[in-house]
C-alpha cells in the first residue's frame, strides 16, 4: 500500500501480488474520503488488480475545492495506475455519478457505479455541500453531464449495483440507466440503505469478477 500526492489530490495505491491485470480508481462519494474505501481496494488486490483510492478535491487530505476539473481529476488519477492492463472505473453516490461521466477521458473499459447520484441531485445548494466546493465551477459541470449518454455508449461495460431501501438517491434512477444501456448488468439489493451496498462483502467481490471478466476480454 502505496500513499502520495498528485496535483495536490492525496491518494492510495494498492497493488496486486505479482503483475496487475488492470487498474482501479475508486471514486468516493459527497463528504467521503479514500480510506473508506480501502476495503474495495484490498478486495481488488486480492483478485489480481491494482486499485487507486483518491481524495476528490474539497474532501479529505486533498487541497483545494471541488469545481470544474472534477472529471479531470478522475482521469489524472487512472495516469498512475501501474502497468498496462485495461482501467476501470468504480463510484460510489456523487462518485458514481463522476465514474460514469468521466469514463470515456479515463479511457476506461468499464464502470462499477453504486446507487450513482444524478446531476440534478447534486448541483449546489445553499447549505448542502458539507465540504469545499467552488459552486459556481461546479454547477455547469454538472449540467453538462449526460448519463443517459455515458451508460448508451458503455452498454454492457457498466454494472449498477443499488439498494432498495437507499434514502438519499432512489433506486428508480438506476433502473432507468440499466433500462438505457443495453446488456448493463443491474444487481438491486433487497433492504439496506444508501451506503450498504458498498461494503457488502459478497457484492465488492461480484464486481470485482465483473471487472476480471473484461481484462480477459480486453
Amino acid at each position: 500500500m502505496t500513499s502520495g500526492r498528485h496535483d495536490r489530490l492525496a491518494y492510495t495505491l494498492v497493488e496486486p501480488e505479482g503483475e496487475a491485470r488492470g487498474g482501479v480508481v475508486i471514486v468516493h462519494g459527497a463528504g467521503s474520503c479514500k480510506e473508506n474505501h480501502l476495503d474495495f481496494a484490498r478486495a481488488c488486490a486480492a483478485g489480481g488488480l491494482a486499485a487507486i483510492a483518491f481524495d476528490q478535491r474539497g474532501h479529505g487530505a486533498s487541497g483545494g475545492r471541488l469545481g470544474a476539473g472534477v472529471l479531470d481529476d478522475v482521469a489524472s488519477i487512472a495516469s498512475l495506475l501501474p502497468g498496462s492492463g485495461p482501467v476501470f472505473l468504480r463510484g460510489t453516490s456523487m462518485g458514481g455519478c463522476f465514474a460514469l461521466a468521466a469514463a470515456r477521458r479515463a479511457r476506461a473499459r468499464a464502470v462499477v457505479a453504486i446507487c450513482p447520484a444524478s446531476p440534478r441531485l447534486l448541483l449546489p445548494r445553499e447549505g448542502r455541500y458539507d465540504f469545499r466546493a467552488d459552486r459556481r465551477a461546479l454547477e455547469p459541470v454538472l449540467r453538462a453531464i449526460d448519463l443517459e449518454a455515458a451508460v448508451r455508449t458503455l452498454g454492457t461495460d457498466v454494472m449498477l449495483l443499488h439498494a432498495e431501501g437507499d434514502e438519499v438517491v432512489p433506486i428508480e434512477h438506476s433502473a432507468r440507466l440499466h433500462a438505457l444501456a443495453a446488456g448493463s448488468r443491474f444487481v438491486r439489493v433487497p433492504g439496506g440503505d444508501h451506503r450498504s451496498v458498498q461494503h457488502d462483502a459478497g457484492l465488492q467481490v461480484e464486481a470485482v469478477r465483473f471487472l476480471l471478466d473484461r481484462c480477459y476480454s480486453a
